[in-house]
């Protein structure tokens, strides 16, 4: 993993650098994905890509919303089990005073053409910044004939079937063990 020095964030740092992430996005957790990338791994340098590509494909498959596990797993590997709840409060805080501002307010606004052209407007960026996210874990994630083809195999079931994505990572981990010692086999020969 790459850092700019020994030393681990503070925990206000983790905090802020999420709180940040968090107050920037539109659209949900998927939203936040380029956005945290450019955060963590660009600006602040506490991952690498493939890293935070590791931590994205553990998120969808635990309990929770991705972007909030993304940030405990970072924050975790920062500062221990207090970073993991400094960077998930710091991702969730933004959303927390939003939504609370504007509960006593939506009611009046929700059928406004304006708002909702506003809204129609807001989802099109969000596929826009998913499409980004996409592409950036593209080159850390597809790197062989081996991955474009579970890439291929994963996308085809998904469009076909409406599998569990906890069954589709779970096969594919056993995939990667089985290909991991075949490969292991293949030195001992040698």
């Amino acid at each position: 993993m790459n850092t700019n020095s020994s030393e681990p964030p503070t925990l206000l740092e983790l905090f802020f650098s999420f709180a940040k992430v968090g107050v920037m996005t539109f659209g949900g957790g998927y939203a936040m994905l380029p956005i945290m990338q450019r955060e963590i791994v660009e600006n602040k340098h506490w991952a690498d890509d493939e890293y935070l590509a590791n931590c994205f494909a553990i998120a969808q498959c635990t309990p929770g919303a991705i972007a909030v596990n993304t940030a405990t797993f970072l924050g975790y590997k920062k500062r221990g089990v207090i970073g993991g709840i400094a960077a998930t409060l710091g991702v969730v805080f933004p959303s927390i005073v939003i939504i609370t501002a504007l509960a006593g307010v939506i009611g009046a606004f929700e059928n406004n053409p304006y708002v909702v052209k506003a809204f129609m407007g807001v989802r099109a960026c969000v596929v826009a910044l998913i499409l980004n996210a996409i592409l950036k874990l593209w080159k850390s994630a597809v790197t062989g004939k081996i991955t474009m083809i579970v890439f291929l195999t994963v996308l085809a079931l998904t469009l076909v079937f409406d599998l569990s994505p906890i069954i589709l990572v779970a096969a594919d981990i056993l995939f990667g063990i089985l290909m991991a010692l075949i490969a292991g086999k293949g030195k001992e020969k040698v």
